[in-house]
């Protein structure tokens, strides 16, 4: 059976996203700010839960149609044959999104869809299923427009940047599907040097072994399409065995990092570990100032601290310019790539970006400034704006 599908990504990642889905051979390929829509059986939903590095879950639509008020959402919910998706043994949770919608209260509006599934369990079963919004068996998202609803199955569960690989993090750690993202923006390929120069708890790292090693992101992991009543364990055996089979065995990929904060290098150690992929790369405990580069050229990829808290504003104007001299002294011949929400770390560095690329990391706006570092040419000249 054929069914439609929605991937939702970061934004600013619809085409890479695009590609992916075009890779595993998804049919009516629908790019939209957000997300991307397409067609296909329940074996490519497995498929692109296992090796998509760019999508945050893949959602099966149940059911569409028009509204204006909650009694015409609840009636549209109440039509879809639940029964058909999960047991009433199993519990579930509904999240709802609007887009322009109508509706006075979307807390009111999840309320309704609820009650439309729990009836719709109790006319076919006798009973309804439970609640349980942190770790429920089963989720149902909810997409509200202006005029219409859509109702997907979340085929995903945990979030898919949840890789099941890194235990530990920092403060405010880069998402993976963010960072594979960034790293296929940057042009990188496997074998060509890449340091990460401020690799916090190492997402930018695990990414890149994961990528050079051929090892499929959702490999580690259990998914919501497990717990679905349609679930082909045979066929989800299948694929993921094969994808297990082509993965690399862990050596040394040419991918360095290292971090000025002591703590963050122990971090990502210890998440490498855990992985299993410590081999694959070089960690180090070393300022920005003092990287020496470990190649002639490669690609350098950095997520700068952000100036959240009072006082870190003025030690990242401070920190930037020492940034930029140890870029120019040093790195000709790379290409640099910072995610950053702070538009003045160019200006700062007094280097000029080729490309801004714009990216929302969770709610923040970002861009990504590509900076190509060639002997002599990079110095920005004193202008009037």
């Amino acid at each position: 059976m054929h069914y439609q599908f929605f991937a939702t990504c970061p934004r600013g990642l619809e085409p890479l996203l695009e590609d992916e889905l075009n890779s595993i051979r998804a049919r009516q390929i629908k790019p939209t700010d957000g997300g991307v829509g397409f067609a296909g059986d329940m074996l490519l939903c497995y498929r692109a839960n296992l090796e998509s590095r760019i999508a945050t879950r893949i959602l099966l639509q149940v059911g569409k149609g028009r509204y204006s008020n909650e009694d015409e959402l609840y009636q549209g919910a109440y039509k879809i044959d639940w029964v058909q998706w999960f047991e009433v043994e199993q519990d579930f949770m509904v999240k709802v999104t609007g887009v322009r919608c109508p509706l006075k209260s979307l807390e009111f509006a999840t309320l309704r869809i609820k009650d439309a599934i729990c009836d719709r369990f109790r006319e076919e079963v006798g009973s309804r299923p439970s609640i349980d919004t942190r770790e429920p068996d089963v989720r149902v998202h909810a997409y509200l427009g202006a005029e219409e609803y859509q109702l997907y199955v979340d085929t995903s569960g945990n979030a898919l940047y949840q890789r099941g690989l890194r235990r530990a993090s920092i403060e405010a750690p880069l998402r993976e599907n963010l960072a594979a993202g960034i790293l296929k923006l940057s042009g990188w390929q496997p074998g060509t040097p890449l340091l990460d120069p401020m690799c916090g708890s190492g997402t930018f790292l695990l990414e890149a072994a994961m990528i050079s090693l051929d090892i499929a992101p959702g490999s580690n992991r259990s998914f919501g399409f497990e717990r679905l009543k349609n679930f082909n364990a045979g066929a989800w055996q299948s694929l993921l065995k094969q994808a297990k089979s082509r993965a690399k065995p862990v050596a040394f990929q040419g991918i360095y990092g290292s971090d000025a904060d002591l703590r963050a290098v122990r971090i990502t150690r210890k998440n490498l570990e855990q992985a299993g992929l410590l081999d694959a790369m070089q960690v180090a405990h070393r300022e920005f100032t003092d990287v020496v580069p470990p190649a002639a050229e490669g690609i350098l990829v950095a997520n700068p601290p952000y100036g959240v808290r009072i006082g870190e504003d003025e030690e990242l104007a401070a920190l930037y310019p020492k940034m930029g001299e140890a870029l120019k002294k040093k790195f000709a011949g790379w290409n640099a790539y910072f995610l950053t929400n702070d538009m003045r770390l160019p200006k700062l560095m007094r280097l000029s970006p080729t490309k801004r690329t714009p990216l929302f990391n969770g709610p923040l706006e970002c861009r990504v400034f590509e900076i190509k570092m060639v002997a002599g040419s990079n110095r920005k000249e004193k202008s009037n704006d």
